[in-house]
């Protein structure tokens, strides 16, 4: 049975919520350890009136209890939902879980309690040197992003050759799937150049890592705005989005409880509910916790594989 660290999330939020609902379905398949002070949440669980996991594994983090503040961005929530996350990312790396899954935590919480990182993909590029990558989905459809926060205006600077074909190459090396499809940047990918130039640089470096992994496993670009039509998801469960809104409002749109985010390309494996912090009903036991079981389930399929 595989061992799992589990970071608890932005205590004002929902994240306790799916946590306490969620732990005797998750035991049947893995061993939870719960980075998050064992008092901190029996106090949580009392609040919402759900069961209380008496047979947890509990792992205390280098933070003070913070104050409850339901439905409130504040920094001591903060700061113990990244005590949490460095707590779980260490236990990964000295081996005594197998990989780590993220309850939601607020950006602008950590924002306020000093921290550096827009949010644990940053953090874990930042920790292991290395450009990790974020893919969100669920058994039907999967979409990495070569870019994920940043503004707008900053993705066409990305658009490099070189660096387009290290993501696609890290990217196959990490999912071993051969039937990937590549999505355009400009709408109807440029129209041969008369809406920018951009999407000719994405067809020359598809072209050109096909040919080096001798195979075709990347197809495209094709038109964002119609890749994901009912025929063309026939044909394709992975995508490639070159800017985070362009492949994750239709993913939402269509699998928004299923979904999960991974990040791969690091040396330890992170799963995550795709999901916020959902303050707007926090404490009031409206959570899903389909996106967080599946977190679980399908870190242990990526685990299996590798």
């Amino acid at each position: 049975m595989y061992k799992v660290g589990i970071s608890i999330g932005d205590s004002n939020g929902i994240g306790p919520e799916i946590l306490l609902k969620s732990h005797h379905i998750i035991k049947q398949y893995c061993k939870p350890f719960y980075c998050v002070h064992k008092e901190f949440l029996k106090k949580l669980a009392e609040i919402l009136k759900l069961d209380f996991p008496k047979d947890a594994e509990f792992i205390d983090i280098d933070a003070k209890i913070p104050s409850l503040n339901i439905a409130q961005i504040s920094a001591d929530s903060g700061l113990y939902s990244y005590q949490s996350f460095l707590k779980a990312c260490k236990l990964a790396e000295e081996k005594q879980v197998d990989f780590i899954t993220t309850l939601p935590i607020h950006k602008f919480a950590w924002k306020k309690a000093n921290i550096d990182f827009i949010g644990h993909t940053e953090v874990l590029r930042n920790r292991y040197k290395k450009e990790g990558i974020m893919m969100l989905g669920c058994e039907e459809m999967f979409v990495a992003l070569f870019s994920d926060h940043i503004p707008l205006k900053m993705v066409s600077k990305l658009i490099q050759k070189d660096k387009i074909k290290q993501f696609l190459f890290n990217l196959y090396l990490c999912i071993k799937e051969k039937n990937i499809a590549v999505l355009g940047l400009n709408p109807h990918c440029g129209d041969n150049g008369l809406i920018g130039t951009e999407d000719f640089i994405i067809q020359d470096a598809i072209k050109e890592i096909n040919t080096e992994l001798k195979e075709e496993i990347f197809k495209g670009p094709i038109s964002a705005d119609s890749a994901f039509t009912p025929m063309q998801r026939k044909k394709y469960k992975y995508y490639i989005a070159f800017y985070h809104d362009i492949g994750l409002a239709t993913l939402k749109a269509l699998y928004f409880a299923q979904s999960i985010n991974v990040t791969l390309n690091i040396p330890i494996l992170r799963t995550s509910v795709d999901h916020g912090v959902g303050y707007d009903i926090a404490y009031k036991n409206l959570a899903d916790i389909q996106s967080y079981i599946n977190a679980i389930l399908l870190g242990i399929k990526f685990k299996g594989k590798q």
